[in-house]
């Protein structure tokens, strides 16, 4: 087993063939394969080659954070990376259980290198250059999906250091409810270059498809006092600010998966979505003046200092102050 390489995954679900294909090209990698379950969790979930993790297991694994997240919360993905960081991850990759792996899933990337750059300051929807569709990222914000999308000569080959990685996702992409509700799911993205995204430069992006170096591990945790829907996009702003602080580019990348989504209520996704409706492009302006002090020693601090705002704001509950610094703790002891 290679302990420098873990994959992530949560489930509710009863091992399916997603779940076993992960597992299978996981044991031809030597990948650490670890899922975590909640509550719903099948008793008897049983899956070869996978690490599986019930929420009893998860509490004694000594974790100070495990206690504190809530049951039947995507949050509790948290769990996961905790053991692949404590197992010795170097690089942890995440998905979901209903997205199926593409060729070059598995494929790993120098994390400095010579990339397509795009800078400018605001918002870029990153779907739109990867498509020619009409189409956007859950989180982006709803007055500007109309906007036309940015052409080559805004992006600029340069070095970039991207211990962040987002990768697109065919068959039933990462789009927001109103999307769904109504366009139907758009046609395969583009393959096209990568592309790394400047300072001062926003695009959602999600936990479906991510890929993570050592030095950005903090930026890994998911919040637990907002909705499902929100917790991995407010994770993603709070990720691109301190990323900036350390000199750090997001970057996106063609499809790697393809998702054949699991059943969802797209009224219950609106519900728990109108809070990214209504605030982001004011979470983003917020996120955007906080003073965060410069360089990846200061990640720590600068995090708490994210979600200090967000409960300053409403955004979030104050027990997210404790369950910040209880990840912190677990990660750097």
């Amino acid at each position: 087993m290679n302990p420098e390489i873990s994959l992530v995954i949560t489930t509710i679900q009863p091992p399916n063939a997603v779940l076993a294909t992960y597992a299978r090209e996981c044991a031809t990698r030597n990948i650490r394969f670890i899922v975590i379950g909640d509550e719903k969790s099948p008793p008897d979930f049983s899956l070869e080659g996978c690490d599986f993790f019930d929420p009893g297991r998860q509490a004694e694994q000594g974790f100070t954070l495990a206690p504190l997240l809530p049951l039947n919360h995507y949050s509790r993905k948290n769990i996961g990376y905790l053991h692949a960081i404590r197992s010795g991850a170097k690089i942890i990759l995440e998905t979901d259980d209903d997205n199926a792996p593409n060729p070059g899933f598995f494929d790993l990337k120098p994390v400095s290198r010579i990339v397509n750059t795009f800078h400018g300051e605001g918002w870029m929807n990153v779907y739109r250059y990867f498509s020619d569709e009409l189409v956007w990222p859950r989180g982006y914000p709803l007055h500007l999906v109309r906007e036309p999308a940015l052409l080559p000569e805004h992006f600029h080959e340069e070095m970039a250091t991207c211990p962040i990685i987002q990768g697109m996702a065919d068959g039933a992409p990462d789009v927001d409810a109103i999307f769904r509700l109504t366009r139907p799911d758009p046609g395969p993205f583009l393959r096209k270059p990568d592309l790394a995204l400047g300072n001062n430069t926003w695009c959602p992006f999600n936990s479906q498809n991510t890929t993570w170096s050592a030095p950005a591990f903090l930026l890994l945790y998911l919040p637990s006092t907002c909705s499902f829907r929100m917790t991995d996009i407010w994770r993603s702003f709070i990720a691109q600010r301190i990323a900036w602080s350390c000199g750090w580019n997001i970057l996106f990348r063609g499809s790697t998966v393809t998702q054949k989504r699991n059943p969802h209520s797209l009224m219950h996704d609106f519900r728990d979505e109108i809070p990214g409706y209504l605030n982001n492009p004011a979470i983003a302006e917020m996120l955007s003046d906080l003073q965060l002090k410069p360089g990846e020693q200061h990640i720590a601090r600068n995090l708490v200092k994210c979600y200090e705002a967000f409960v300053a704001q409403g955004f979030m509950e104050p027990a997210e102050l404790t369950r910040v610094s209880a990840w912190i703790t677990d990660v750097t002891t």
